[in-house]
C-alpha cells in the first residue's frame, strides 16, 4: 500500500475540523458566520478559492481556507484564515509571498454550487442561508473583499525550529509544527487551539467597545 503524501495527510486532517475555525469564540469584531471553505473532502462541487481583481487564471488555493462573513448587506465583505503546509523552505518562501501585505485586493471567490451545497453534514441547510447578509438565494458566484486574512503555516519541524530561531513572524502571520497539523486530533489540541484563538480579529485590541451581544441580533422597539 503506497504511503500517505504529506498533502494527503493534511487535507485528511483538515477535513475532519469544524465550520469555525478552532479556538476561535465569537466577538463584537467577528459576530458573523464562519465557513469552512477548504478543504472538502467529499469533493462534490468547486471550493471557494482567492483571487486579486481582474485575474481569471492565477488563483490561491490554499490547504485550508475559512471565511468569516459580513452580517452587513450593505458592506458586504469575508475576513479570512488561511492555513498552509510547507514542506520546503522555498515552499513557505511561495506561500508568504502570496499573502504579503500589499496596496492590492485581495478577494475571496465562494462558487454558487458550493452556496447552494450542505454545509454540514446531516443538515440539509444550505451555506448561503448560513451567511446573514445575503437575503435571497444566489444565481451566480460571490465574490467579496477580503477585510482581514490570517495565515497558519505548519512547517516540518527542523524548518520549523530554524525559522523560530532566525525569523520574524510578520503580525498576520502564524506558525506550529507540522505534526500538530496532521495529527487526528489537531482540533483538540490545547496548544495549537490558544494559536488560532490570537488570529481573531478581537486579539489586537485590549478590550471590546460596548454594544449588542455579537451572539443575538439587536432587538427592535417602539419610544
Amino acid at each position: 500500500m503506497q504511503a500517505e503524501s504529506l498533502d494527503q495527510k493534511v487535507r485528511k486532517s483538515l477535513g475532519q475540523w469544524p465550520q469555525r475555525p478552532p479556538g476561535l469564540e465569537p466577538s463584537f469584531k467577528q459576530p458573523g458566520t464562519w465557513l469552512r471553505g477548504r478543504p472538502d473532502l467529499e469533493r462534490k462541487v468547486t471550493q471557494p478559492y482567492l483571487k486579486f481583481p481582474g485575474a481569471d487564471r492565477l488563483k490561491t488555493l490554499p490547504d485550508g481556507l475559512y471565511l468569516h462573513f459580513s452580517t452587513r448587506t450593505e458592506e458586504p465583505y469575508v475576513d479570512i484564515l488561511c492555513i498552509e503546509a510547507c514542506g520546503s523552505y522555498q515552499n513557505l518562501l511561495d506561500k508568504r509571498s502570496r499573502f504579503a501585505p500589499s496596496t492590492g485586493s485581495l478577494l475571496a471567490v465562494c462558487p454558487v454550487d458550493w452556496l447552494l451545497q450542505p454545509g454540514m453534514p446531516g443538515n440539509n441547510i444550505p451555506r448561503w442561508r448560513l451567511i446573514r447578509m445575503l437575503k435571497r438565494e444566489p444565481r451566480e458566484d460571490l465574490v467579496l473583499p477580503v477585510r482581514d486574512a490570517r495565515v497558519l503555516f505548519a512547517l516540518k519541524p527542523s524548518h520549523f525550529r530554524g525559522f523560530m530561531a532566525t525569523q520574524t513572524a510578520h503580525a498576520h502571520e502564524f506558525f506550529c509544527p507540522m505534526d500538530a497539523l496532521t495529527d487526528g486530533d489537531a482540533a483538540k489540541n490545547p496548544a495549537l487551539r490558544a494559536l488560532l484563538a490570537r488570529a481573531a480579529a478581537a486579539s489586537n485590541y485590549m478590550e471590546m467597545p460596548d454594544g449588542p451581544s455579537p451572539r443575538r441580533r439587536p432587538s427592535g422597539g417602539g419610544a
